[in-house]
């Protein structure tokens, strides 16, 4: 087990008075609320807790958990601030443990109106990215990048996006972060991509996809495929294709796939896999959230939400996905202040 981690160089005692193979297991055991603390404990621990190849190395083992990360509204004045009643939402993430159903607010980073709007989220690695969107402020398109490092508790400014684009879909996978298609400032449509290296902080091009998809949803399939589900081109507006581009994460080329997708349907946080290999609409599983649905897979259960009809109240479900079929939507009593609306979400294993 000791040597799947030769990458990284460890002292002689992890543990005093234990090898170094009891040493590594007992600390990939911590639980991850636990990091940050064990990280002042002793330089090495830090160095270990920090690595990519002990993050892999927790994974690999089982011991790493998923949460589900939420953009959603706060209710009146600032994000950190009390509500105001008349004064329009402003948005921050919230993150979700299904274990201990606790939940909890991360600080804006920069932002002391909210968060862009439509920003997107994504996570490898531990960490949280959150990219593009519009200011809040004066809705003009950002191409800021900004991580969230869940050990330490800390942001950090990535690199820019290379262009401004909104509503595009993304992805993560392996340490990088995939968008593609969304529409840039004169509200054309977009069939270009790219790649960001969270270790690298640099921005790669990839190859164009078959055709524009403005408003298209990402889906990372087994850590081999980036999905770009449907969206439409310049000049049919609001008309959402059938179909999705498929980028192979080790062949580097795209693939067209046919029939994928209701035409016509808004795919933007609605979009995940089955456990049959198949694309599945969130807002398909109940009337409860026909609409406005948003679904994060955390396992074999997925935190679904929605609401029952346009303007009606947001709730938060929980369903148990089996092959070919879905399990009874679970109600989850949510605290008043994360029971807002909920723009986009991505799970984050930590």
């Amino acid at each position: 087990m000791f040597q799947e981690m030769e990458n990284f160089e460890f002292s002689t005692e992890l543990l005093p008075g234990l090898p170094e193979e009891l040493g590594l297991e007992c600390l990939s055991r911590l639980p991850c609320t636990a990091h940050r603390l064990a990280s002042r404990v002793y330089h090495r621990w830090r160095d270990l807790l920090q690595s990519p190849d002990f993050y892999y190395h927790r994974k690999k083992l089982g011991y790493t958990q998923k949460f589900a990360c939420l953009v959603l509204s706060f209710n009146g004045g600032t994000v950190n601030g009390p509500k105001k009643p008349g004064v329009s939402p402003s948005y921050g993430i919230a993150v979700f443990d299904s274990v201990s159903q606790r939940w909890d607010r991360l600080p804006v980073h920069r932002y002391p109106n909210g968060l862009p709007l439509f920003c997107q989220l994504a996570s490898c690695e531990g960490k949280l990215v959150v990219m593009g969107g519009w200011d809040p402020v004066s809705y003009d398109p950002v191409t800021d990048v900004f991580i969230y490092d869940f050990m330490t508790q800390q942001w950090r400014q990535g690199k820019d996006m290379p262009s401004k684009r909104s509503f595009f879909a993304i992805g993560a996978c392996l340490g990088r972060v995939f968008i593609a298609g969304g529409h840039d400032e004169n509200k054309n449509a977009l069939r270009s991509a790219w790649v960001y290296d969270l270790r690298m902080d640099e921005w790669s091009q990839l190859g164009e996809m078959s055709e524009e998809r403005d408003e298209c949803e990402g889906v990372v399939i087994e850590e081999d495929e980036f999905w770009v589900v449907s969206g439409y081109r310049t000049e049919s507006q609001g008309q959402f294709d059938g179909s999705a581009d498929v980028y192979g994460l080790k062949s580097g080329q795209w693939r067209r796939v046919e029939g994928v997708w209701e035409p016509g349907r808004c795919p933007r946080s609605c979009v995940g896999m089955g456990k049959d290999g198949k694309l599945v609409n969130w807002a398909e599983l109940s009337p409860a959230v026909r609409v406005g649905a948003c679904g994060i897979s955390l396992g074999r259960r997925v935190l679904v939400t929605g609401s029952g009809y346009q303007g009606g109240p947001h709730g938060y479900y929980m369903v148990e996905m089996k092959e070919g079929q879905h399990g009874k939507l679970e109600k989850l009593n949510v605290p008043d202040e994360f029971s807002g609306c909920v723009q986009s979400g991505c799970y984050a294993e930590i």
